[in-house]
């Protein structure tokens, strides 16, 4: 989960995260904080991009999944960030000893450039509002050093049944919100996202796409959905 935007963000209109927050923030709290998370993190690609010496962002990090996988893979200064305090205090009992902090909104408390790269996996998904979406991207920009590379995971637009019909459904039912958000029956909202539109994303806030996959996940609900991987790199410093 990822922490929401400051005081600008929260004066946004309906359609962005601003209206959907609380809601959000209580489901991460509760029935979201006991999931299990599930998209898979490519050892290959992400040390293709990434030296064993990074200092590396977990962002949105939940009970520290991937903060914990990164240290058992080799990488040994990984700090975990997650508004949740249900996330932060269940990874900490999980996994004793990782650096995991609950930090509730934008900017962080860090340095610029002070990261050589950042993991943000389906936290997007979670950040239904375009302007949210927007200033939690800039600050990834203003957090990894020129030259250093973000590495997301997410969930594109299905085409399936089941979601097509949750998408129009959910556009019924709130025409302010992005096509390919939609809520679930546990109170969760979430949002799925046209690939370009993740590429517009990056390029907006000067990120270059180095690397993009395509390939499939679990869902938090049980389900098997399609996926998408990308590598950006924060353009270097002219």
């Amino acid at each position: 989960m990822a922490p929401s935007a400051g005081p600008a963000s929260s004066a946004s209109s309906a359609g962005s995260a601003g209206s959907a927050r609380p809601v959000v923030h209580t489901y991460w709290e509760t029935a979201g904080a006991t999931m299990t998370f599930t998209h898979p993190l490519d050892q290959g690609l992400l040390e293709r991009y990434v030296p064993r010496d990074a200092r590396i962002l977990d962002y949105g990090c939940g009970y520290g999944r991937l903060t914990a996988r990164l240290e058992e893979l080799g990488y040994g200064d990984v700090q975990g960030v997650d508004p949740s305090a249900a996330m932060i205090e269940r990874g900490l009992r999980e996994h004793p000893g990782l650096k995991l902090t609950r930090q509730t909104a934008l900017p962080l408390p860090l340095a610029e450039d002070s990261f050589d790269a950042a993991l943000l996996f389906v936290v997007l998904g979670v950040v239904p509002g375009d302007a949210d979406q927007n200033a939690l991207v800039a600050e990834l920009a203003r957090l990894i050093r020129p030259g250093g590379v973000l590495y997301l995971s997410d969930v594109p637009l299905q085409d399936d049944e089941r979601h097509l019909r949750r998408y129009e459904e959910a556009v019924a039912s709130a025409p302010y919100r992005a096509y390919g958000t939609f809520s679930t029956p546990d109170g969760g909202l979430f949002r799925h996202h046209r690939p370009e539109q993740l590429r517009a994303l990056l390029h907006g806030n000067g990120f270059v796409v180095e690397e993009e996959r395509t390939g499939a996940a679990a869902t938090l609900h049980g389900h098997t959905a399609r996926s998408v991987q990308v590598v950006a790199r924060r353009a270097p410093a002219p």
